[in-house]
């Protein structure tokens, strides 16, 4: 009787990492550099109007001017000072707020129909009226770019909340843990990836009224800058701006994605 073969054993991949995303921090250098290079390509050529797009050395020649002048600093730091001052209201009121939200049914019910309701009005339509409140300096400055923030931090705080699972809020009770435990070591855990999620969104949009808000008013500033040069039809001094607006985009989620690595490498 023969004996039966012996099956040799294959390795298997992982198949919980196909969803994984993996670092290609080149790749997005890349994609930036092939996009710079062919606009200086086509505005070099002439495929590309002047009067439609600066060529970016030029761009780049205006950057160096006004950093050696001294101007960059006058705009950039009163702009990151009311960035930094409204958003950090907005998103920590928000975040309260959408907690508060998630965690209490009587602040839903209360709540959740106000914030509908205020959610969809265009903020810089608000702009006068917090101007009229707050004044013409610095104050209706922060409250916009505070109101703004506000709202999208709130919905994505309680619907982060509302999502993490509640099989873990009940293993929890099982085992005698707390009301405030279990919302320190499930809920606000669990709930961390979408708040920061949100947190994106909301600084986005920070600055986007940032610019709005000194658009008004403001003597110095990158809003303030980008209006006087667009004023002037000057190309190469609102794209600086411009391009000072996107770099301050990244790195602001440059900053949220260090701090998903720091407080969520349980995730992986």
């Amino acid at each position: 009787m023969t004996e039966p073969k012996q099956r040799t054993g294959q390795p298997v991949s992982f198949r919980g990492g196909g969803f994984a995303p993996k670092p290609r921090r080149w790749f997005g250098a890349a994609v930036f550099v092939t996009l710079i290079a062919l606009a200086e390509w086509g505005t070099r050529s002439g495929f590309i109007s002047a009067l439609t797009l600066p060529k970016p050395s030029d761009v780049l020649a205006t950057f160096g001017e006004l950093y050696t002048s001294g101007l960059l600093f006058k705009h950039l730091l009163p702009s990151l000072s009311r960035l930094a001052v409204g958003a950090a209201l907005g998103v920590s009121i928000g975040v309260s707020v959408g907690i508060l939200i998630g965690l209490f049914s009587y602040m839903r019910a209360g709540l959740v129909p106000l914030v509908a309701a205020i959610f969809p009005i265009p903020k810089i339509a608000l702009l006068p009226l917090f101007v009229i409140w707050f004044g013409i300096g610095e104050g209706s400055k922060y409250a916009l770019i505070a109101f703004g923030t506000f709202t999208p931090t709130v919905v994505a705080t309680y619907g982060a909340v509302d999502n993490v699972d509640r099989t873990l809020i009940r293993m929890g009770q099982s085992f005698g843990l707390s009301w405030w435990s279990i919302v320190r070591k499930i809920v606000f855990p669990g709930a961390l990836p979408g708040i920061l999620s949100g947190l994106r969104i909301s600084l986005a949009i920070a600055i986007i009224l940032l610019v709005a808000a000194e658009m008004l008013g403001a003597e110095y500033g990158i809003g303030a800058y980008i209006l006087e040069a667009g004023s002037l039809y000057d190309l190469e001094r609102l794209f600086v701006g411009v391009v000072i607006l996107s770099l301050l985009g990244v790195i602001t989620s440059g900053v949220i994605a260090l701090i998903e690595r720091r407080l969520l490498d349980w995730r992986a």
